[in-house]
């Protein structure tokens, strides 16, 4: 990572293994801007290494979580190359956040628009502050939220995630909540208190499970329902084959607290 694009995300972590990655460039609403995707792969990257990581939480500085792609860059390379290569670097860093093993939770402090929509959607889990608005707004500039409707109809039933990608209006927390956009609702001052009640729970179960559990659940919603199952067996036997498994059972059996490594 270069020292120009450092600064656009700030990462944090404690001493548990959740790490906090924060969108930094709240004057340009944390847009998605090409040096913004490059800090946030760069990012994803390594995590994908750490083995001892549990946990991560995507954030953002100032009054708005993500505004989308940043639209004065693009506007000033008009061309089907750069286009085309922009949305490939962008849907690169979505499937990052999808193949990490570890939970990724959104937390939405503030308006979340087009592709920063579609990075909401795209996290595992998502808690946002009661005063969160959410849209894929791109068609009222005449450009169809294409990349952002892959994850968003993945989430949201198709109809009403079809109405919001061809009105472009804004839904508030608790309709992104009903809809499932979000997980949890939380007024502001409890946002970060709700989040944890999430990460706690994660963390108390063993990160071999978590992890294999969250690359068969994405696997088989692609998948038709004989190969689904199929697939999910195969996992439930590989993942009964591990330590942590066989303590969690046999824990059950005796009827006390698994002793887990992690």
């Amino acid at each position: 990572m270069t020292a120009a694009t450092e600064s656009l995300v700030i990462r944090a972590r404690d001493a548990r293994g959740v790490v906090t990655l924060t969108l930094n460039r709240p004057q340009a609403l944390n847009a998605l801007s090409a040096g913004m995707l490059e800090a946030l792969q760069s990012e994803l990257d390594a995590l994908a290494r750490d083995n001892t990581a549990r946990v991560l939480v995507l954030a953002a500085a100032g009054k708005a979580f993500c505004a989308g792609h940043y639209l004065n860059e693009m506007r000033a390379q008009p061309s089907l190359s750069y286009y085309q290569g922009l949305f490939a670097q962008c849907s690169r860093m979505m499937l990052s956040l999808k193949r990490l093993s570890v939970p990724v939770i959104a937390r939405v402090q503030g308006i979340a628009t087009a592709a920063g929509c579609q990075l909401v959607a795209q996290c595992d889990l998502a808690v946002a502050s009661s005063e969160a608005r959410f849209a894929v707004s791109g068609v009222n500039l005449g450009l169809f939220c294409s990349t952002p409707g892959v994850p968003l109809s993945r989430n949201v039933a198709r109809k009403q995630a079809f109405e919001m990608l061809v009105t472009g209006e804004f839904i508030d927390a608790e309709q992104a909540r009903v809809r499932g956009l979000v997980n949890r609702v939380a007024e502001p001052v409890a946002l970060d208190a709700e989040i944890e009640k999430l990460v706690s729970s994660i963390l108390a179960k063993p990160r071999v499970a978590v992890a294999l559990g969250k690359e068969l659940f994405y696997r088989q919603v692609e998948l038709g329902i004989e190969a689904a199952y199929e697939a999910a067996g195969e996992t439930m036997a590989c993942n009964m084959m591990e330590p942590a498994a066989l303590e969690g059972v046999q824990a059950f059996i005796d009827k006390r607290a698994p002793r887990w490594d992690s």
